[in-house]
């Protein structure tokens, strides 16, 4: 749907440029752009997004589901990083945090076409690829051992929740050159709608309250799934179902990205037969046997980490490839997630 652009959104996007300085291309406007962007989604939404950033990124109360956001306290931070520097246990999480393992998921649906059975997504969350030097080397020498069909990409690819972001756009331009043709993705709450065109001009393409239908076989007899994206529905809860969803025919297979898991009631309710998320990092500092100390998400726990099911509806949560607040894991190895849709006339095979 196209939205028509008036002087008002203008006035705003130059605002923009002001409150967000350091962060533009020299020569290169807000509304230059994020032209595409507003035409696609609508003013509202990129306004909304701006607007937020503006008075809420870097809040560490309030805003968003829940309401205290550690991942904006810059003494937590130095505190945790300090402490374990002084009990010599820093390099150890560190190497736990470039330890990143491949998690395989199988998903069996009832009504998934034939031609899709053994369709392959690989799943990449909470990327963070500004947090080191190192991430992105990392993080291709991971997917260089997958194979799959598409790739999926569920948000957070910048550290800190505001301030720059080219080295985290630099970080995906090195890791999209390892990855294969189709590559889908949405934001999540550390990125700036800023940094939606720059994405979008490496070929990924963005999913912001939109979806795609992906086609399978030829005019003889072709079948369809649908992937559908929402916006960050965490902090500045700018998801939209009724765009994202609306017209995905009933009863063909649909899939939702949403970077975090708390709108699980809101994608089963709205049909989809899967959902992929991320953001809770599977609490990345955890105690023996994987207890998550904190996940920073408002829903149940047995959602924060893995497979999981509501009513009809199968969901993944991913602890992320990445780390963020501190570059370091314990008790949670970083993973890359490969998803394997099976029908159910090969469910038991």
């Amino acid at each position: 749907m196209t939205h028509m652009t008036g002087a008002n959104s203008k006035v705003q996007q130059e605002q923009a440029n002001d409150d967000f300085p350091g962060t533009v291309n020299p020569g290169v406007t807000d509304s230059d752009k994020l032209r595409e962007i507003r035409q696609r989604v609508g003013d509202i939404h990129v306004d909304q997004r701006l607007g937020i950033e503006r008075d809420k990124q870097a809040k560490i109360f309030g805003q968003g589901r829940t309401f205290f956001h550690i991942e904006n306290w810059a003494l937590v931070g130095w505190l945790v990083k300090h402490t374990l520097k002084l009990t010599g246990m820093l390099k150890w999480g560190r190497r736990n945090a470039r330890a990143i393992t491949v998690k395989h998921n199988r998903v069996e649906l009832p009504h998934l076409p034939r031609q899709f059975d053994g369709y392959t997504l690989l799943h990449i969350s909470d990327l963070h690829l500004d947090i080191a030097d190192d991430m992105p080397h990392v993080l291709i020498e991971a997917v260089r051992q997958v194979d799959y069909d598409i790739c999926v990409l569920t948000g957070d690819f910048r550290a800190l929740t505001y301030g720059d972001y080219q080295r985290a756009v630099n970080g995906l331009r090195q890791l999209r050159a390892h990855l294969k043709p189709h590559v889908y993705a949405v934001l999540g709450n550390h990125d700036s709608i800023l940094m939606a065109p720059l994405i979008e001009a490496l070929d990924i393409q963005l999913l912001l309250n939109e979806h795609v239908a992906i086609k399978r076989g030829d005019e003889q007899g072709c079948s369809f799934i649908h992937l559908a994206g929402i916006d960050d529905p965490h902090y500045y809860r700018t998801d939209n179902f009724d765009k994202a969803a609306g017209n995905i025919p009933n009863g063909d297979v649909s899939i939702l990205l949403s970077h975090s898991p708390e709108v699980y009631k809101h994608a089963a309710f709205a049909k989809f037969d899967l959902m992929l998320c991320g953001h809770t990092h599977g609490g990345q500092i955890c105690l023996p046997g994987g207890l998550a100390v904190l996940v920073n998400a408002d829903c149940p726990r047995r959602l924060c980490r893995g497979a999981w099911r509501f009513q009809h509806m199968q969901g993944y949560t991913s602890v992320g490839a990445g780390s963020c607040v501190v570059d370091v894991r314990f008790n949670c190895p970083p993973e890359i997630t490969l998803h394997k849709l099976v029908c159910s006339c090969s469910a038991d095979n």
